[in-house]
């Protein structure tokens, strides 16, 4: 008996340590192996022309990856050669995770989606819209689902032109020094626009966040490492990264458009790799590229890894469906590229999903889910070609952010040599 169920546990992982080797045939899961050195090959002319300093590439299938590549250095100023193993801040990616961990509490019956906000955050209670100059109150209140679809009204201080932004940029939210601080200022904040109407970027995923600590009385930090990372075997995702770690810190980069080049992030723009205790449901994670895959790979299973359930399936299910009205995605849509919606899109619970291939503009497929950082990380879940893939690099302001995405895309998808999410 013993040795039967030991024999049943080894099968039951080989697939992820598989996985882990990277030794697999490309053949086996549906690649050309040829046309496959075509991702590494886009990669390096990104670099080579200096758009990017260096990056580390996923591609995996029904489970295995095979394709895991670095490519180039850890900074335009550091020439050591870029690790499998780098870390890089995460940015918005860090989304999705803040998203999972609501929904873990939601499933355990402490939230529904269309609670007021304030019922568990009262200070955002008494928030009003700007409308001539007077305050006035909204027609409805903010739900915790218009926090996860962006559709709550709130706003992040990009467009300086409003004055609601303007008040948000002059909050410096993102300066709080814990979530408590960051709620407790933006009550005080007006909304952008009527909850529920349209779909707008936003700070609502910070919100979201402060929501997972007050009902779970943990930290951000404590429950993403508690409920996430830990049980997901997520040995390098933090908002601090371990002092033993920095040295795997890839260098963030800007664009400068006058010169028109990358150069080293100017001291003093990005938070702190440690030390930090506003916990960013919205931006704040530093993690490795096999470490966001395991995270993506719990998605892809249904909410489980390694026999480990974070979700169950039917709440991925629900979390990775297209949630905008017409009305409401298309009003927002016209922010592109400030709205992050590409043609196609509508956006679920905590990811973009794409609704129109044919409307994307690049080779996509039916209900694939994704988001990306600014810092142009990106990653996607095709359920469609069961497949998952990553980008990791570290340049912000850079005008070819979508280019580069959509050239990943098709270096991806015309590797493939067989179609459909069934497994080999």
């Amino acid at each position: 008996m013993k040795t039967t169920l030991l024999l049943f546990l080894s099968l039951l992982i080989a697939p992820l340590q598989a996985a882990e080797l990277g030794d697999l045939d490309p053949a086996a899961l549906g690649f050309s192996d040829t046309r496959l050195a075509r991702v590494s090959d886009f990669v390096d002319r990104e670099i080579k022309e200096g758009r990017l300093a260096g990056a580390v590439t996923i591609i995996a299938r029904h489970g295995q990856i095979v394709h895991l590549a670095s490519a180039g250095h850890y900074g335009v100023d550091d020439d050591r050669p870029l690790d499998t193993d780098a870390l890089f801040r995460l940015f918005s990616m860090t989304k999705p995770i803040t998203t999972v961990a609501a929904m873990i509490l939601y499933e355990e019956g402490a939230f529904h989606l269309g609670d007021p906000i304030a019922k568990y955050l009262p200070e955002l209670g008494e928030m009003s819209l700007l409308i001539d100059g007077e305050r006035v109150p909204p027609h409805n209140p903010i739900t915790i689902e218009q926090l996860m679809t962006h559709t709550a009204g709130l706003t992040n201080g990009w467009h300086i032109e409003d004055p609601v932004e303007r008040a948000y940029r002059d909050a410096a939210l993102q300066k709080s020094p814990d979530l408590e601080v960051f709620i407790k200022a933006l009550s005080a904040l007006p909304l952008r626009f009527e909850p529920g109407t349209r779909y707008h970027y936003s700070v609502a995923t910070d919100v979201l966040g402060a929501l997972v600590e007050r009902l779970s009385g943990q930290t951000l930090e404590q429950f993403f490492h508690e409920r996430i990372f830990e049980p997901l075997g997520m040995r390098d995702t933090y908002f601090n990264v371990p002092t033993k770690k920095t040295d795997r810190l890839a260098g963030s980069h800007l664009w400068d458009a006058e010169r028109q080049q990358i150069v080293p992030m100017p001291e003093g723009l990005l938070p702190p790799p440690s030390g930090v205790t506003l916990f960013s449901g919205g931006g704040g994670l530093f993690s490795t590229a096999k470490d966001y895959w395991r995270f993506c790979e719990m998605l892809r299973r249904g909410g489980q890894l390694e026999g480990i359930r974070i979700l169950g399936p039917k709440t991925v299910q629900a979390m990775t469906m297209a949630r905008l009205t017409s009305e409401v995605r298309d009003n927002g849509a016209t922010e592109y590229p400030a709205s992050h919606l590409y043609p196609g899109q509508s956006f679920g619970l905590g990811f973009g999903v794409i609704t129109d291939p044919a409307q994307s503009q690049v080779i996509s497929s039916q209900g694939e889910y994704s988001w990306g950082g600014i810092a142009n990380t990106k990653f996607w879940v095709d359920p469609e070609e069961d497949l998952i893939v990553i980008l990791m690099t570290q340049v912000i302001g850079a005008p070819y952010g979508d280019r580069l995405r959509f050239d990943l895309k098709v270096a991806t998808y015309q590797a493939l040599s067989t179609l459909g999410s069934s497994s080999p």
